[in-house]
């Protein structure tokens, strides 16, 4: 997770741009961004309008390479903002960059090149094509984009291969279990070799197991290719698993975008606090949260570690240490972690599980 939780945008270098994008449901919509009405609570504006705030005025840009994932609770406009950025939804106003494709101005006809060739949506629902072999479903993108079908054979037994499919291409869909099905959808995602991956709650109806089973197939996936990856979940454990970092929505609005450890150590609000409550912490905070300074007279000795390593995978070699561990990042010690700071966050963990 660390590792790759270092990916930051620079210099506009942005896979997705997204700013100030609002979307609002009901007639004269269009009309209401920009007027004191935009400024009205969701019951609010619905009770003075008839329109519904779906997305509120968000922004955020997700690096190249990077899991970025969007949570929060039913109705928070999480998967309406997923269905904007390639104008599945209209959105009402605001700016959408993928690939430095500049979306909401795009023609039908840049729309579904854009759809194609650039980012690639994979549904709850896998919308598999019951007539056809796995095979077939994964080369359907292909086929549609006009590829002749012994090139769109040879990649998709490629991708099978790649998802873990491989023996059941001559399948149709109801033979296969529901975990087998969704990993068609993400083949058929992959096969057109998008720069962008957009999940729309992709393992809300699988079984824990199944869904244990497909996070891991997305984490090593992204470490052999490498895709822009945007993930949609309404479960904290899931969104803290895959993403390098995490945006919180409420009622349309973002309430806060950050790394794992900085949605667990450091939550915006009461709302992000609550979400946050039952994490176990030493799986998330990094060693940044619980070093302090050093001072003169500190030990030398003791094991060396960077300043984001979580604290679980630190413990045991901390607390077999007679000396405290020494944070060094870039070749500079920055911090020093004793064993009660391990302790602190290790004893609240089971306090909060108790």
């Amino acid at each position: 997770m660390n590792e790759r939780s270092e990916r930051t945008v620079q210099n506009g270098d942005a896979a997705l741009s997204v700013k100030n994008l609002w979307k609002i449901f009901g007639r004269g919509a269009d009309r209401i961004v920009g007027t004191p009405d935009a400024e009205l609570s969701r019951a609010e504006l619905k009770e003075k309008s008839g329109c519904v705030v779906g997305v509120r005025d968000v922004s955020f840009e997700v690096a190249p390479g990077e899991v970025f994932v969007v949570m929060g609770l039913s109705g928070s406009g999480k998967s309406t903002l997923v269905r904007c950025l390639t104008r599945l939804i209209e959105p009402t106003s605001g700016e959408i960059v993928v690939d430095g494709h500049d979306v909401v101005s795009a023609s039908e006809a840049e729309l579904r090149e854009l759809r194609r060739t650039h980012a690639s949506m994979v549904f709850q629902h896998f919308g598999l094509l019951p007539h056809r072999q796995v095979i077939d479903n994964v080369a359907y993108g292909l086929e549609v984009r006009g590829v002749g079908k012994k090139e769109r054979r040879a990649k998709a037994e490629e991708i099978v291969g790649l998802v873990g499919l491989s023996g059941y291409e001559r399948s149709y869909p109801d033979q296969l279990s529901g975990g087998m099905q969704q990993r068609v959808g993400l083949a058929r995602a992959l096969a057109s070799d998008p720069s962008l991956l957009l999940f729309d709650e992709p393992f809300s109806a699988l079984d824990p197991l199944i869904r244990r089973d497909m996070q891991n197939e997305v984490i090593r996936l992204h470490r052999e290719l490498g895709k822009t990856m945007v993930f949609i979940t309404h479960d904290l454990q899931e969104a803290l698993k895959l993403g390098d970092r995490i945006l919180i929505m409420r009622d349309g609005a973002v309430v806060q975008i950050g790394t794992p450890d900085e949605v667990v150590g450091a939550p915006a609000d009461d709302y992000v606090k609550d979400f946050t409550s039952e994490v176990p912490r030493s799986h998330v905070l990094t060693l940044k949260w619980v070093m302090r300074d050093p001072r003169p007279g500190d030990s030398t000795d003791g094991p060396v570690m960077s300043s984001d390593t979580v604290v679980r995978r630190a413990a045991q070699a901390a607390l077999a240490s007679e000396h405290p561990v020494r944070v060094v990042d870039d070749g500079q010690l920055v911090g020093i972690v004793d064993d009660d700071a391990i302790l602190r966050v290790v004893v609240a963990e089971e306090e909060v599980s108790a």
